[in-house]
């Protein structure tokens, strides 16, 4: 059974965010772990993952998932291992994945936790490259963006966890693979570590004209996290029959009024008539959670054999998670965030 003194450590919502999410919004608590019933493991948690989408779940806005409600803890996924167990398909030791949220431990019926691989280089692997950013990359690029070599594909925040993945796989499927990240050391990371053909900095004051000269015969694939000002220079640079999956719109996650300036819409639909673009929206496992044999099949080479290269940004303590996370939607991490809740 558990020990009824151990105590969690959990983040919960404390209050809806209007505009940026701030630490206030946050609160952490203490609880004492209940025992453990027949079916049940206790997880400890080693590594959080901080992803954007969790701003829409701060809000109670319609959207394709529900809210996290005010004193629930924060939903995110995690990287555990099993403390205790009388579960018959886990054991003590074993580390699994699943979204067990912002919390140092866990209590669970086995349901929607997986056990990860053995061998990986790091466990947290599971929460990036070999996880849900990883294979929302893969799946939104080969299903949606359906690339051909020879074609040119341009991804924002290439430096990002599903962004550094996109041009990877786009570079291995023989695309001229060109990148948009924030600041001269992002974008000399995306070109010189990870093989981008090219790679603009968003903050330069002729961010337009530099991303039309580095893509000479036009963008057949703009994979699309961010929106904002990305969007509205790829627009006029899309080919006939352009593809765009749609996975994020990470620039106007805080926004809480529409955008000042000129309406871009009826210049958008104009482009999508008269080029015949396909733009698509998806959610990663809504979409393709079947799908998942095939892009790990995939994938695991790939990185095992140094073709996908990952980065890290690995955070310190439960408690600086609120922090990261708003340092998150403001593009001040630099590769995959993740939270070490705990030492393996």
């Amino acid at each position: 059974m558990s020990d009824p003194l151990t105590l969690n450590q959990r983040i919960v919502l404390a209050s809806r965010p209007t505009g940026a999410p701030t630490p206030e919004n946050f609160r952490l608590e203490r609880e004492a772990l209940a025992d453990l019933e027949d079916g049940q493991l206790l997880l400890k948690t080693l590594y959080l993952s901080l992803d954007p989408y969790m701003r829409g779940r701060m809000s109670d806005a319609p959207s394709y998932a529900a809210p996290v409600q005010i004193g629930e803890v924060m939903t995110g996924g995690a990287v555990s291992r099993v403390e205790q167990s009388r579960h018959p398909k886990f054991h003590v030791g074993d580390l699994v994945v699943g979204a067990t949220g912002w919390q140092s431990h866990s209590i669970s019926d086995g349901r929607n936790i997986i056990p990860i691989p053995s061998g990986l280089p790091k466990p947290s692997m599971a929460l990036g490259v070999l996880g849900m950013p990883g294979m929302t990359a893969y799946m939104g690029l080969m299903d949606i963006g359906q690339p051909k070599e020879g074609e040119t594909l341009v991804v924002a925040a290439a430096s990002g966890a599903v962004g550094s993945v996109v041009g990877q796989v786009a570079k291995i499927k023989g695309l001229r693979a060109v990148g948009v990240a924030g600041g001269a050391e992002k974008c000399k990371y995306v070109v010189e570590e990870l093989g981008f053909d090219a790679c603009i900095d968003h903050k330069a004051a002729d961010f337009a004209q530099q991303l039309a000269r580095a893509c000479p015969s036009g963008i057949d694939i703009y994979y699309e996290n961010v929106g904002g000002q990305v969007f509205d220079a790829v627009v006029p640079l899309l080919n006939p029959k352009a593809r765009i999956p749609l996975c994020g719109l990470i620039s106007g996650y805080n926004a809480s009024e529409a955008p000042k300036g000129p309406d871009r819409l009826p210049l958008l639909q104009r482009a999508l008539l008269t080029k015949r673009v396909r733009i698509q929206g998806f959610i990663v496992f809504d979409d393709y959670g079947d799908r998942q044999p095939e892009f790990i099949s995939a994938m695991v080479p790939w990185v095992r054999d140094g073709k996908v290269k990952f980065r890290e940004d690995v955070v310190e303590g439960l408690e600086q998670a609120p922090q990261a996370f708003i340092g998150l939607l403001e593009g001040r991490n630099f590769g995959k965030l993740v939270v070490r809740v705990a030492r393996d």
